[in-house]
């Protein structure tokens, strides 16, 4: 997978700064890169993408004001809401909601649900991620077990699509990805996939939303949004939207990470 350079949060200056954990298409350098002109084209002013590896690098930048946006999780935004402002949420087949899968190797026919891997060695995606951390340690909970002694080992792999690779390959007994991606990389790298297998499904959750900085100018927010809603009805914001394999996005509402909000506290992660 192409990486796309790391830039400094004070790139272009005078830009829209825009922050993204990696993206987890093969050639994602060449998908931002036509984001990004298209969002100039739209926006009238300079645009830049500031990536970072995990998503508390991302939240500090954009919390403290250091960028304007970012793409980010639920979890950590259900965290963090009295310090960002909610933008947009995804539309993924057809609605604003995802799941957590629990993935185990295909070649694994003994496994079968979450309390199976007692003892085995665990893929974790990102302490902040929701599908990728909060869920699975919620089931625990829920299950009666203590997350932090289940699993013989844990390991973090800071990227979705690395969990399903690090399962598919055997460096883990099972893991914990976000859905839309284990689905899409369904579509576009079916030989990772077909090297898991899913275990079990959560509920449905809100999807990771675009967050901006507490202090953003209310119509440059306006502005942002209005870009990412209007996506579908642009010929070049469409395809951009079919490589994602996202429908749109909406203005959504807080109440969409309500469930997520409600499994933090009980995994007393709040």
């Amino acid at each position: 997978m192409t990486a796309m350079p790391l830039l400094p949060a004070h790139a272009e200056r005078g830009a829209l700064r825009i922050g993204l954990t990696p993206v987890f298409l093969d050639d994602q350098l060449s998908f931002l890169t036509r984001w990004r002109t298209w969002l100039e084209r739209r926006l009238q002013r300079p645009v830049a993408f500031v990536q970072r590896g995990n998503y508390r690098e991302v939240l500090d930048l954009v919390r403290g004001g250091k960028i304007d946006f970012a793409w980010v999780c639920g979890y950590p935004y259900v965290r963090y809401r009295r310090d960002l402002r909610l933008v947009a949420v995804p539309l993924w087949r057809g609605r604003p909601y995802y799941q957590s899968y629990l993935i185990v190797p295909a070649d694994d026919e003994k496994t079968n649900s979450l309390s199976d891997l007692r003892g085995k060695v665990f893929a974790y995606s990102d302490p902040d991620s929701n599908s990728g951390f909060l869920y699975p340690q919620y089931r625990l909970t829920a299950l009666g077990e203590n997350p932090s002694t289940f699993f013989s080992r844990i390991f973090f792999t800071w990227g979705h699509r690395k969990v399903v690779e690090a399962v598919g390959v055997g460096l883990a007994d099972g893991g914990a990805v976000d859905g839309y991606v284990w689905e899409t990389l369904a579509e576009v790298q079916p030989a990772l996939t077909d090297a898991t297998r899913v275990i079990e499904r959560s509920p449905d959750l809100g999807h990771p939303p675009f967050v901006a900085r507490p202090d953003i100018d209310a119509a440059e927010l306006r502005q942002f949004r209005a870009a990412l809603l209007d996506m579908p009805g642009d010929a070049e914001g469409a395809e951009l939207l079919h490589l994602l394999r996202l429908d749109g996005f909406i203005a959504g509402h807080p109440s969409l990470f309500d469930e997520i909000a409600r499994m933090a506290v009980r995994v007393r992660l709040m």
